[in-house]
Protein backbone atom coordinates (compact mmCIF):
# COMPACT_ATOMS: atom_id res chain seq x y z
CA UNK A 1 0.00 0.00 0.00
CA UNK A 2 1.34 3.38 -0.99
CA UNK A 3 2.06 6.24 1.62
CA UNK A 4 -0.83 8.87 2.11
CA UNK A 5 -3.72 6.38 1.52
CA UNK A 6 -6.32 5.03 4.03
CA UNK A 7 -8.41 2.53 2.78
CA UNK A 8 -12.37 2.08 4.02
CA UNK A 9 -11.59 -1.43 4.06
CA UNK A 10 -9.46 -3.93 2.77
CA UNK A 11 -11.86 -5.43 -0.01
CA UNK A 12 -13.15 -2.46 -0.48
CA UNK A 13 -11.82 -1.05 -4.27
CA UNK A 14 -12.61 2.47 -3.24
CA UNK A 15 -10.39 4.73 -0.91
CA UNK A 16 -9.26 8.26 0.77
CA UNK A 17 -6.38 9.41 -0.24
CA UNK A 18 -3.99 12.34 1.40
CA UNK A 19 -1.93 13.09 -0.97
CA UNK A 20 -1.95 13.34 -4.73
CA UNK A 21 -0.47 11.12 -6.83
CA UNK A 22 0.71 11.54 -10.54
CA UNK A 23 1.50 8.86 -13.15
CA UNK A 24 3.60 10.20 -15.98
CA UNK A 25 3.66 7.77 -18.71
CA UNK A 26 6.16 8.32 -21.73
CA UNK A 27 6.42 5.93 -24.80
CA UNK A 28 10.39 6.17 -25.57
CA UNK A 29 11.61 5.31 -29.42
CA UNK A 30 14.04 2.15 -29.85
CA UNK A 31 13.09 -1.31 -28.81
CA UNK A 32 14.63 -2.32 -25.55
CA UNK A 33 14.38 -6.14 -25.55
CA UNK A 34 13.46 -7.65 -22.54
CA UNK A 35 15.96 -9.78 -21.13
CA UNK A 36 15.91 -11.71 -17.77
CA UNK A 37 16.33 -9.39 -14.83
CA UNK A 38 16.44 -9.82 -10.90
CA UNK A 39 13.31 -7.33 -10.85
CA UNK A 40 10.82 -10.00 -11.98
CA UNK A 41 7.54 -8.86 -13.10
CA UNK A 42 5.46 -5.93 -12.45
CA UNK A 43 3.29 -7.42 -10.15
CA UNK A 44 6.26 -8.52 -8.10
CA UNK A 45 6.93 -4.39 -8.12
CA UNK A 46 3.48 -3.12 -6.89
CA UNK A 47 0.32 -4.10 -5.30
CA UNK A 48 -2.29 -5.50 -7.83
CA UNK A 49 -4.62 -6.81 -4.87
CA UNK A 50 -7.18 -8.96 -6.20
CA UNK A 51 -6.09 -8.37 -9.57
CA UNK A 52 -2.88 -10.15 -9.30
CA UNK A 53 -4.45 -13.53 -9.97
CA UNK A 54 -4.78 -12.44 -13.43
CA UNK A 55 -1.80 -10.52 -13.81
CA UNK A 56 0.06 -14.28 -12.84
CA UNK A 57 -1.58 -16.07 -15.61
CA UNK A 58 -0.31 -13.37 -18.35
CA UNK A 59 2.62 -12.30 -17.09
CA UNK A 60 4.49 -13.60 -20.45
CA UNK A 61 2.35 -11.04 -22.24
CA UNK A 62 2.69 -8.15 -20.15
CA UNK A 63 5.49 -4.90 -19.87
CA UNK A 64 8.23 -6.02 -18.37
CA UNK A 65 10.48 -3.96 -15.68
CA UNK A 66 13.86 -3.59 -16.85
CA UNK A 67 14.45 -0.34 -14.54
CA UNK A 68 13.10 0.21 -11.09
CA UNK A 69 14.60 3.05 -9.05
CA UNK A 70 13.16 5.10 -5.57
CA UNK A 71 14.86 8.66 -6.08
CA UNK A 72 14.93 11.20 -3.70
CA UNK A 73 12.35 13.77 -4.77
CA UNK A 74 15.07 17.28 -4.78
CA UNK A 75 16.47 15.23 -7.38
CA UNK A 76 13.96 15.90 -10.03
CA UNK A 77 14.20 19.41 -11.76
CA UNK A 78 11.55 20.64 -13.90
CA UNK A 79 12.21 23.42 -16.47
CA UNK A 80 9.92 26.03 -15.00
CA UNK A 81 10.06 25.36 -11.39
CA UNK A 82 7.34 22.70 -9.41
CA UNK A 83 5.01 25.33 -9.65
CA UNK A 84 4.82 25.42 -5.78
CA UNK A 85 4.25 21.41 -5.40
CA UNK A 86 6.92 19.96 -3.63
CA UNK A 87 7.31 16.01 -3.80
CA UNK A 88 6.74 13.87 -1.22
CA UNK A 89 7.90 10.59 -2.98
CA UNK A 90 9.58 9.72 -6.38
CA UNK A 91 9.74 6.60 -8.60
CA UNK A 92 11.08 6.08 -12.26
CA UNK A 93 10.07 2.79 -13.71
CA UNK A 94 11.22 1.86 -17.52
CA UNK A 95 9.16 -1.12 -18.79
CA UNK A 96 9.35 -2.78 -21.84
CA UNK A 97 6.55 -5.50 -23.66
CA UNK A 98 8.23 -8.16 -25.32
CA UNK A 99 8.29 -6.80 -28.70
CA UNK A 100 10.44 -4.12 -26.83
CA UNK A 101 8.50 -1.64 -26.75
CA UNK A 102 9.67 0.89 -23.58
CA UNK A 103 7.30 3.03 -21.01
CA UNK A 104 8.59 5.40 -19.15
CA UNK A 105 6.70 5.81 -16.12
CA UNK A 106 7.64 8.33 -12.87
CA UNK A 107 5.36 7.79 -10.52
CA UNK A 108 5.04 11.24 -7.93
CA UNK A 109 3.31 11.64 -4.74
CA UNK A 110 2.65 15.77 -3.70
CA UNK A 111 3.69 16.19 -0.30
CA UNK A 112 0.97 19.08 0.67
CA UNK A 113 -2.16 20.42 -0.89
CA UNK A 114 -2.50 20.12 -4.43
CA UNK A 115 -5.30 22.89 -6.11
CA UNK A 116 -6.62 22.49 -9.77
CA UNK A 117 -4.77 25.55 -10.85
CA UNK A 118 -1.24 24.25 -9.57
CA UNK A 119 -1.74 20.92 -10.78
CA UNK A 120 -2.77 21.49 -14.00
CA UNK A 121 0.41 23.98 -14.84
CA UNK A 122 2.68 21.02 -13.26
CA UNK A 123 0.97 18.76 -15.73
CA UNK A 124 1.51 21.33 -18.72
CA UNK A 125 5.18 21.69 -17.88
CA UNK A 126 5.85 17.55 -17.47
CA UNK A 127 4.12 17.16 -20.48
CA UNK A 128 4.80 19.89 -23.29
CA UNK A 129 8.50 20.11 -21.95
CA UNK A 130 9.34 16.57 -20.85
CA UNK A 131 12.83 16.94 -23.14
CA UNK A 132 13.88 19.24 -20.54
CA UNK A 133 13.30 17.41 -17.29
CA UNK A 134 16.30 17.00 -15.09
CA UNK A 135 17.51 14.75 -12.73
CA UNK A 136 20.71 15.89 -10.97
CA UNK A 137 21.18 18.62 -13.19
CA UNK A 138 21.25 16.18 -16.28
CA UNK A 139 18.99 15.09 -18.97
CA UNK A 140 16.56 12.30 -17.64
CA UNK A 141 16.32 10.62 -20.53
CA UNK A 142 20.92 10.84 -20.49
CA UNK A 143 20.80 9.36 -17.32
CA UNK A 144 18.78 6.41 -18.15
CA UNK A 145 20.15 5.94 -21.24
CA UNK A 146 23.63 5.55 -19.58
CA UNK A 147 22.28 3.49 -16.56
CA UNK A 148 20.26 0.94 -18.93
CA UNK A 149 22.81 0.95 -21.94
CA UNK A 150 21.19 1.68 -24.58
CA UNK A 151 20.19 4.74 -26.73
CA UNK A 152 16.96 6.22 -25.97
CA UNK A 153 14.40 8.95 -27.07
CA UNK A 154 10.95 10.29 -25.65
CA UNK A 155 8.52 9.46 -28.19
CA UNK A 156 5.04 11.17 -28.75
CA UNK A 157 2.94 9.60 -26.84
CA UNK A 158 1.99 10.62 -23.30
CA UNK A 159 -0.50 10.05 -20.74
CA UNK A 160 -0.75 11.49 -17.27
CA UNK A 161 -2.84 9.67 -14.43
CA UNK A 162 -4.08 11.52 -11.38
CA UNK A 163 -5.35 10.31 -8.49
CA UNK A 164 -6.65 13.42 -6.30
CA UNK A 165 -6.12 13.52 -2.49
CA UNK A 166 -6.99 15.90 0.32
CA UNK A 167 -8.83 18.42 0.08
CA UNK A 168 -8.86 18.46 -4.63
CA UNK A 169 -10.64 14.82 -3.45
CA UNK A 170 -13.38 15.58 -1.26
CA UNK A 171 -13.63 18.92 -3.51
CA UNK A 172 -14.21 16.68 -6.96
CA UNK A 173 -16.40 13.82 -4.68
CA UNK A 174 -19.03 16.28 -3.25
CA UNK A 175 -18.76 19.38 -5.49
CA UNK A 176 -21.55 20.45 -7.75
CA UNK A 177 -21.65 19.31 -11.03
CA UNK A 178 -21.07 23.23 -12.41
CA UNK A 179 -18.07 23.71 -9.72
CA UNK A 180 -16.77 19.60 -10.66
CA UNK A 181 -17.04 20.57 -14.62
CA UNK A 182 -14.67 23.44 -13.78
CA UNK A 183 -12.24 21.42 -12.00
CA UNK A 184 -12.08 18.54 -14.14
CA UNK A 185 -11.53 20.92 -17.34
CA UNK A 186 -8.57 22.56 -15.79
CA UNK A 187 -7.24 19.17 -14.81
CA UNK A 188 -7.65 17.02 -18.01
CA UNK A 189 -6.79 20.08 -20.81
CA UNK A 190 -4.05 21.02 -18.28
CA UNK A 191 -5.47 24.82 -17.83
CA UNK A 192 -5.13 25.23 -21.86
CA UNK A 193 -8.95 25.65 -22.65
CA UNK A 194 -10.17 28.78 -21.05
CA UNK A 195 -13.28 28.38 -18.90
CA UNK A 196 -16.09 30.69 -18.50
CA UNK A 197 -18.41 30.17 -15.51
CA UNK A 198 -21.50 32.23 -16.28
CA UNK A 199 -21.84 29.45 -19.14
CA UNK A 200 -24.24 26.42 -18.93
CA UNK A 201 -22.44 23.61 -17.45
CA UNK A 202 -21.42 20.92 -20.84
CA UNK A 203 -20.29 17.67 -19.72
CA UNK A 204 -19.00 17.10 -23.08
CA UNK A 205 -15.79 19.31 -21.64
CA UNK A 206 -14.71 16.44 -19.42
CA UNK A 207 -15.31 13.51 -21.85
CA UNK A 208 -15.93 9.93 -20.56
CA UNK A 209 -17.44 11.08 -17.13
CA UNK A 210 -18.68 8.25 -14.55
CA UNK A 211 -19.08 9.59 -10.84
CA UNK A 212 -20.48 6.54 -8.74
CA UNK A 213 -20.23 8.84 -5.56
CA UNK A 214 -17.09 7.44 -3.91
CA UNK A 215 -15.28 7.43 -7.38
CA UNK A 216 -15.02 9.45 -10.38
CA UNK A 217 -13.43 8.77 -13.53
CA UNK A 218 -12.78 11.46 -15.97
CA UNK A 219 -11.22 10.95 -19.59
CA UNK A 220 -9.31 12.97 -21.81
CA UNK A 221 -7.02 12.12 -24.30
CA UNK A 222 -3.46 12.92 -22.38
CA UNK A 223 -5.00 13.40 -19.24
CA UNK A 224 -7.04 10.92 -16.89
CA UNK A 225 -8.09 11.90 -13.28
CA UNK A 226 -9.44 9.11 -11.44
CA UNK A 227 -10.32 10.05 -7.72
CA UNK A 228 -11.80 7.63 -4.74
CA UNK A 229 -10.10 4.34 -5.94
CA UNK A 230 -7.97 2.40 -3.43
CA UNK A 231 -4.30 1.52 -4.40
CA UNK A 232 -4.35 -1.51 -6.01
CA UNK A 233 -6.98 -0.60 -8.50
CA UNK A 234 -4.47 2.28 -9.32
CA UNK A 235 -1.74 -0.16 -10.23
CA UNK A 236 -4.33 -1.81 -12.35
CA UNK A 237 -5.20 1.37 -13.76
CA UNK A 238 -1.44 2.40 -14.39
CA UNK A 239 -1.12 -0.97 -16.36
CA UNK A 240 -4.16 -0.68 -18.35
CA UNK A 241 -2.59 2.69 -19.47
CA UNK A 242 1.09 1.72 -20.09
CA UNK A 243 -0.42 -0.70 -22.27
CA UNK A 244 -2.69 2.40 -24.70
CA UNK A 245 0.84 4.60 -24.38
CA UNK A 246 2.57 1.65 -25.77
CA UNK A 247 -0.35 0.46 -28.30
CA UNK A 248 -0.48 4.21 -29.61
CA UNK A 249 3.52 4.25 -30.07
CA UNK A 250 3.48 0.49 -32.10
CA UNK A 251 -0.02 1.89 -33.78
CA UNK A 252 2.37 5.71 -34.67
CA UNK A 253 5.68 3.44 -35.55
CA UNK A 254 3.48 1.43 -37.98
CA UNK A 255 2.11 3.69 -39.67
CA UNK A 256 5.35 5.46 -40.55
CA UNK A 257 6.75 2.42 -41.36
CA UNK A 258 4.22 1.72 -43.92
CA UNK A 259 4.80 4.45 -45.31
CA UNK A 260 8.28 3.97 -45.69
CA UNK A 261 7.66 1.30 -47.67
CA UNK A 262 5.36 2.43 -50.18
CA UNK A 263 7.95 5.36 -51.16
CA UNK A 264 10.82 2.33 -51.12
CA UNK A 265 8.71 0.24 -53.54
CA UNK A 266 7.89 3.16 -55.88
CA UNK A 267 10.98 4.93 -55.74
CA UNK A 268 13.12 1.57 -56.82
CA UNK A 269 14.49 2.20 -60.23
CA UNK A 270 15.79 -0.77 -61.26
CA UNK A 271 15.49 -3.50 -63.99
CA UNK A 272 17.25 -5.76 -62.66
CA UNK A 273 15.10 -9.67 -61.48
CA UNK A 274 17.66 -9.86 -58.95
CA UNK A 275 17.55 -6.38 -57.69
CA UNK A 276 13.82 -6.37 -57.61
CA UNK A 277 13.31 -9.81 -56.06
CA UNK A 278 16.08 -8.83 -53.39
CA UNK A 279 13.16 -5.36 -52.92
CA UNK A 280 10.35 -7.37 -52.73
CA UNK A 281 12.40 -9.64 -50.46
CA UNK A 282 12.81 -6.49 -48.07
CA UNK A 283 9.33 -5.46 -47.96
CA UNK A 284 7.89 -8.83 -47.71
CA UNK A 285 10.25 -9.22 -44.27
CA UNK A 286 8.94 -5.36 -43.53
CA UNK A 287 5.17 -6.11 -43.75
CA UNK A 288 5.86 -9.34 -41.71
CA UNK A 289 7.15 -7.29 -38.53
CA UNK A 290 4.00 -4.52 -39.24
CA UNK A 291 2.07 -7.61 -39.08
CA UNK A 292 3.59 -8.74 -35.54
CA UNK A 293 3.30 -5.21 -34.29
CA UNK A 294 -0.31 -4.80 -34.57
CA UNK A 295 -0.80 -8.41 -32.93
CA UNK A 296 1.46 -8.54 -30.58
CA UNK A 297 1.59 -4.73 -29.87
CA UNK A 298 -1.25 -3.51 -29.95
CA UNK A 299 -4.42 -5.84 -29.82
CA UNK A 300 -2.92 -7.58 -27.17
CA UNK A 301 -3.28 -4.67 -25.10
CA UNK A 302 -6.71 -3.22 -25.72
CA UNK A 303 -8.73 -5.58 -24.87
CA UNK A 304 -10.02 -6.77 -21.01
CA UNK A 305 -8.50 -9.96 -21.62
CA UNK A 306 -5.27 -9.47 -19.22
CA UNK A 307 -7.94 -8.15 -16.62
CA UNK A 308 -10.82 -9.37 -17.11
CA UNK A 309 -12.57 -7.11 -14.01
CA UNK A 310 -15.78 -4.42 -14.48
CA UNK A 311 -13.15 -1.84 -13.29
CA UNK A 312 -10.60 -2.20 -15.28
CA UNK A 313 -12.76 -2.55 -18.37
CA UNK A 314 -14.63 0.63 -17.75
CA UNK A 315 -11.37 2.56 -17.54
CA UNK A 316 -9.95 0.21 -20.53
CA UNK A 317 -12.82 1.27 -23.17
CA UNK A 318 -13.12 4.54 -21.76
CA UNK A 319 -9.60 5.49 -22.61
CA UNK A 320 -9.78 3.06 -25.94
CA UNK A 321 -12.47 5.47 -27.19
CA UNK A 322 -10.68 8.68 -26.38
CA UNK A 323 -7.65 8.04 -28.01
CA UNK A 324 -9.29 6.67 -31.02
CA UNK A 325 -7.55 3.47 -30.99
CA UNK A 326 -9.64 1.04 -32.31
CA UNK A 327 -10.31 3.33 -35.70
CA UNK A 328 -6.39 3.68 -35.73
CA UNK A 329 -5.72 0.12 -35.73
CA UNK A 330 -8.21 -0.86 -38.61
CA UNK A 331 -6.68 1.86 -40.47
CA UNK A 332 -3.51 0.57 -40.16
CA UNK A 333 -4.46 -2.95 -40.78
CA UNK A 334 -5.90 -1.79 -43.92
CA UNK A 335 -2.47 -0.23 -44.88
CA UNK A 336 -0.93 -2.96 -43.97
CA UNK A 337 -3.24 -5.41 -46.20
CA UNK A 338 -2.56 -3.14 -49.10
CA UNK A 339 0.80 -2.77 -48.84
CA UNK A 340 0.82 -6.56 -48.80
CA UNK A 341 -1.29 -6.56 -51.83
CA UNK A 342 1.21 -4.50 -53.86
CA UNK A 343 4.00 -6.47 -52.87
CA UNK A 344 1.97 -10.17 -53.76
CA UNK A 345 1.05 -7.61 -57.16
CA UNK A 346 4.61 -6.94 -57.88
CA UNK A 347 6.10 -10.53 -57.12
CA UNK A 348 3.39 -11.63 -59.41
CA UNK A 349 4.49 -9.21 -61.88
CA UNK A 350 8.05 -10.13 -61.86
CA UNK A 351 7.95 -13.85 -61.86
CA UNK A 352 5.50 -13.46 -65.01
CA UNK A 353 8.56 -11.56 -67.03
CA UNK A 354 10.73 -14.22 -65.68
CA UNK A 355 8.67 -16.75 -67.20
CA UNK A 356 8.56 -14.86 -70.68
CA UNK A 357 12.19 -14.06 -70.78
CA UNK A 358 12.36 -17.89 -69.82
CA UNK A 359 10.49 -18.60 -72.31
CA UNK A 360 11.87 -16.19 -74.92
CA UNK A 361 15.43 -17.71 -74.54
CA UNK A 362 14.50 -21.19 -74.81
CA UNK A 363 12.58 -19.83 -78.37
CA UNK A 364 16.14 -18.17 -79.12
CA UNK A 365 17.63 -21.37 -78.01
CA UNK A 366 15.74 -23.81 -80.11
CA UNK A 367 16.20 -21.35 -82.89
CA UNK A 368 19.99 -21.66 -83.03
CA UNK A 369 20.28 -25.19 -82.08
CA UNK A 370 17.83 -25.93 -84.93
CA UNK A 371 19.76 -23.76 -87.21
CA UNK A 372 22.92 -25.18 -86.34
CA UNK A 373 21.69 -28.62 -87.08
CA UNK A 374 20.04 -27.41 -90.66
CA UNK A 375 23.44 -25.34 -91.72
CA UNK A 376 25.50 -28.17 -90.48
CA UNK A 377 23.91 -30.79 -92.20
CA UNK A 378 25.06 -30.30 -95.69
CA UNK A 379 28.76 -30.50 -95.12
CA UNK A 380 28.15 -33.16 -92.74
CA UNK A 381 26.78 -34.71 -96.09
CA UNK A 382 29.94 -33.94 -98.01
CA UNK A 383 32.50 -34.77 -95.56
CA UNK A 384 30.70 -38.39 -95.67
CA UNK A 385 30.74 -38.22 -99.49
CA UNK A 386 34.46 -37.42 -99.36
CA UNK A 387 35.39 -39.26 -97.08
CA UNK A 388 34.27 -42.85 -98.37
CA UNK A 389 36.76 -44.55 -100.38
CA UNK A 390 34.73 -45.20 -103.31
CA UNK A 391 34.95 -44.98 -106.71
CA UNK A 392 32.95 -41.68 -107.60
CA UNK A 393 35.87 -39.86 -105.06
CA UNK A 394 39.35 -39.07 -107.48
CA UNK A 395 42.31 -38.45 -105.41
CA UNK A 396 43.68 -36.42 -107.56
CA UNK A 397 40.96 -33.71 -107.53
CA UNK A 398 40.48 -30.95 -105.03
CA UNK A 399 36.79 -31.09 -103.47
CA UNK A 400 35.86 -27.69 -104.69
CA UNK A 401 36.73 -28.40 -108.06
CA UNK A 402 32.57 -28.32 -109.11
CA UNK A 403 33.03 -29.81 -112.65
CA UNK A 404 33.84 -33.52 -110.85
CA UNK A 405 31.51 -32.98 -107.79
CA UNK A 406 28.99 -30.19 -108.89
CA UNK A 407 26.42 -33.18 -108.56
CA UNK A 408 26.97 -34.24 -105.25
CA UNK A 409 27.15 -30.55 -103.60
CA UNK A 410 23.91 -30.14 -105.69
CA UNK A 411 21.88 -33.06 -103.62
CA UNK A 412 23.64 -32.23 -100.04
CA UNK A 413 22.16 -28.74 -100.89
CA UNK A 414 19.21 -29.45 -102.22
CA UNK A 415 17.11 -30.19 -99.30
CA UNK A 416 18.60 -27.70 -97.27
CA UNK A 417 17.27 -24.67 -99.84
CA UNK A 418 14.37 -26.54 -100.28
CA UNK A 419 13.34 -26.69 -96.64
CA UNK A 420 14.18 -22.88 -96.47
CA UNK A 421 12.06 -21.78 -99.25
CA UNK A 422 9.17 -24.09 -98.28
CA UNK A 423 9.71 -22.57 -94.85
CA UNK A 424 9.73 -19.06 -96.15
CA UNK A 425 6.43 -19.55 -98.30
CA UNK A 426 4.52 -20.92 -95.18
CA UNK A 427 5.51 -17.69 -93.02
CA UNK A 428 4.36 -15.43 -95.99
CA UNK A 429 0.85 -17.17 -96.14
CA UNK A 430 0.69 -16.97 -92.41
CA UNK A 431 1.65 -13.28 -92.94
CA UNK A 432 -0.73 -12.84 -95.49
CA UNK A 433 -4.03 -14.57 -93.93
CA UNK A 434 -3.14 -12.55 -90.93
CA UNK A 435 -3.13 -9.28 -92.64
CA UNK A 436 -6.63 -10.49 -94.86
CA UNK A 437 -8.84 -10.26 -91.36
CA UNK A 438 -8.69 -6.89 -91.23
CA UNK A 439 -10.83 -4.57 -93.87
CA UNK A 440 -8.25 -3.15 -96.37
CA UNK A 441 -11.07 -1.43 -98.10
CA UNK A 442 -14.14 0.69 -97.98
CA UNK A 443 -15.95 -2.89 -99.56
CA UNK A 444 -14.57 -4.90 -97.38
CA UNK A 445 -15.99 -2.95 -94.19
CA UNK A 446 -18.88 -3.97 -92.43
CA UNK A 447 -21.43 -1.65 -93.61
CA UNK A 448 -23.32 0.27 -91.05
CA UNK A 449 -27.17 1.10 -90.94
CA UNK A 450 -28.14 4.79 -91.14
CA UNK A 451 -28.99 6.29 -87.80
CA UNK A 452 -32.81 6.22 -87.30
CA UNK A 453 -34.33 9.49 -87.58
CA UNK A 454 -36.24 10.56 -84.26
CA UNK A 455 -40.12 10.34 -83.64
CA UNK A 456 -42.03 12.99 -85.92
CA UNK A 457 -39.23 13.62 -88.56
CA UNK A 458 -40.01 13.40 -92.17
CA UNK A 459 -38.82 10.02 -94.03
CA UNK A 460 -36.83 10.47 -96.54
Amino acid sequence: MLPGTSPNATVLDSATRDRTRVLLLFSLSGRLRPRDTALGALVDRYDYGRFASHLMTSQDVLPVPVLDEHVAPRRLRLPHGDHGLGLASLRILVVATPRGDATLVVDCAFAGETTAGDLAAWLATTCFDRERIELDDRPLLQTLTEQLGRPLALGQKVHQLVFPGGRLQRELLSADEARKAILLNEIVYRGRMPWNPATPYDASLAPHLRNHGLTLSALGRGVSVQAGWAPHVENGLMLVAVGMVSALAVLQRTRLAAFAMMKANEQALTDSPTEIRSLISRLSAGVNELQLDLAFGVEAYVDSLLIPEMVMEAFQSSQRDALGIRDSLENSARMVERLTSVISARSAALDAELAERDERRDRTVSGLVAAATLIALPPTLLLAFFGVNGTNVDDHRSILDLRAYGTAYALAWLPFVVLVVIGYVLLRRISTRSGSLLPTSDDDAVPVPPPRPPSGSPRP
